[in-house]
């Protein structure tokens, strides 16, 4: 047996898992001429679609957009893991009574790596870029506000006042991501069409690292900024020189690398790879706050129109023996469209729609889907009870098991799912007009505003296709409620109405894996799991 890696477990979670682990190789710490370990950390992540124009975290939508150019992007504020907000970029900010002006007083002593200033020209030049229809943005223009964003104004050269023309309460939450981080106003006016696809020269930020060279699909690599001295705890230049980003998509791959010392860290380790990294490795693991691995359900387009069908659906899949088959127990099953660790979760949604195929069946019955073909599918006026569900590539082996369970759990109640795994161009193809039935999706994030983007009619994320004023109104009141118990009230009304009504089908809630070498000491994390390198040193 392999020796028993060490665990250090963050936030809500915990790690264990037995199964079998694929070696592979990649490029390893550097060396230098005596044949010594250098000043070089290799970090592997998955990072496949980075080089399909997500490079650029202010228009992507993907989480490791973000992950990665936080080395490069600084941000206002730093959210701490109680909640609360810390300087970083502004040294101090006020806050109107009815939450509609952010005044940021900002630091006087910030330079871009490209010798640029930052200072209150560059806060507007990035916010009023996010939110121009031309940037295509939609994940960060949303986290801005969208509609409700009025202007960012110069009050003078260090000082910048954010207006909403309404009340907009997650915006320091918002301030702190690398979504609303910060470019150099020279790239914004040179080169703001190629951010996108990033790489040295356009990719210019404050943060502790420039990004020195890219090869799409293969490695990103940062240079340490030996001017830095501005991180959200006073942090200055790291200790080392050069970060390395492998990009490794499968799994086995990143497990390997780590294990073999050929890595530093690897970022997004599936439960069941844990136990055979072996001696040496610590395992990091940080439960991610946000929307959890869900299913969405349109409504608009098939059989979903029908909440009866929906409700079906959801009763007829054995999540939990699912959950708990695949994740180890490590990842627990999901209730709400609020993962535990996020701030207005309803734990009284917990148990309340459990596996029940004798339910399911009765409801798809009242539904009228009665009859069955020769392979057990349900029929109706001629038409089998069959849905389509688009998935994006590439997919986990995890999902793509947890997939087959639920294909089978479903076919037993005489529903067939029909699974397509599709390149980003033909997956965004049928999303976007929204010809598909069912996608999948986990969403990570502090402030349960996404919602918004997920449930409103007007939701940039909204695949279910729900158009309810209602609901609307509910999203509506608690984006603009100063108060937190408030907001809270409304987002379990939203958790309980999903419960219901079925648009969308949470099934686990994931955590952050990473796996740490023994050269690695000081690693830190944000909210999301994310590694912070300030105060790394390399043994």
């Amino acid at each position: 047996m392999p020796a028993t890696p060490v665990r250090r477990l963050l936030p809500a979670a915990a790690l264990a898992a037995v199964t079998a682990l694929v070696l592979a190789a990649c490029a390893g710490p550097s060396t230098n001429a005596d044949g010594e370990v250098g000043d070089e950390l290799v970090w592997s992540i998955e990072g496949a679609n980075l080089s399909a124009g997500h490079m650029d975290p202010q228009v992507s939508q993907l989480d490791v957009s973000g992950m990665v150019q936080r080395a490069v992007l600084d941000s206002l504020v730093f959210q701490e893991e109680d909640g609360s907000f810390s300087p970083w970029l502004a040294t101090e900010w006020e806050v109107s009574d009815d939450s509609t002006e952010y005044t940021f007083t900002l630091r006087d002593d910030v330079t871009f790596t490209d010798g640029e200033p930052f200072d209150a020209e560059a806060v507007k030049a990035n916010f009023d870029r996010i939110v121009d229809p031309k940037t295509k943005s939609a994940q960060a223009a949303s986290m801005m506000g969208a509609d409700f964003y009025e202007g960012t104004e110069v009050v003078d050269e260090h000082t910048v006042k954010v207006t909403f023309t309404q009340p907009y309460a997650p915006f320091l939450q918002a301030a702190s991501t690398p979504q609303l981080g910060f470019y150099s106003p020279a790239v914004l006016k040179e080169s703001a069409a190629k951010l996108k696809a990033g790489g040295p020269g356009v990719t210019v930020g404050t943060g502790p690292f420039e990004l020195t060279e890219y090869t799409p699909d293969q490695e990103l690599v940062y240079t340490r900024n030996d001017d830095y001295a501005w991180g959200p705890h006073g942090e200055k230049a790291p200790s080392f020189q050069t970060l390395r980003v492998e990009i490794q998509p499968e799994a086995a791959v990143r497990s390997g690398v780590v294990r073999s010392s050929e890595a530093d860290l690897a970022s997004d380790i599936p439960p069941n790879l844990v136990e055979e990294l072996g001696d040496g490795v610590t395992v990091d693991s940080v439960e991610y706050p946000g929307l959890p691995y869900s299913l969405y359900l349109n409504e608009k387009y098939g059989v979903f129109a029908d909440e009866k069908v929906r409700q079906a659906f959801a009763r007829g899949i054995d999540i939990d023996a699912a959950v708990e088959e695949i994740y180890f127990g490590q990842f627990p099953r999901a209730w709400s469209i609020l993962g535990s660790t996020t701030p207005g979760y309803d734990a009284a949604l917990e148990g309340t729609w459990p596996y029940d195929q004798d339910a399911a069946n009765a409801l798809l019955d009242e539904a009228g889907w009665t009859e069955r073909d020769a392979d057990g599918i349900r029929m109706k006026d001629g038409a089998r009870l069959s849905v389509r569900w688009i998935a994006w590539t590439p997919v986990p082996d995890d999902q793509a098991a947890l997939a087959n369970a639920i294909q089978s759990d479903l076919k037993a109640i005489g529903f067939e799912v029909q699974r397509e795994v599709l390149e980003p161009g033909a997956y965004n193809a049928q999303y976007e007009p929204k010809t598909f039935d069912l996608t999948d999706w986990g969403f990570s994030g502090v402030d349960a505003d996404f919602l918004r983007n997920h449930l409103h009619s007007e939701g940039f994320q909204n695949a279910s296709q729900v158009t309810d004023p209602q609901i609307d109104a509910l999203l509506e009141q608690a984006v603009s409620s100063s108060d937190q118990d408030t907001r809270n009230a409304l987002y379990a009304q939203l958790q309980e109405w999903n419960a219901t009504y079925t648009a969308i089908v949470p099934l686990y809630s994931p955590s952050a894996i990473t796996a740490v070498g023994e050269r690695v000491n000081g690693l830190q994390y944000d909210l999301y799991g994310r590694p912070l390198f300030y105060d790394v040193t390399l043994g």
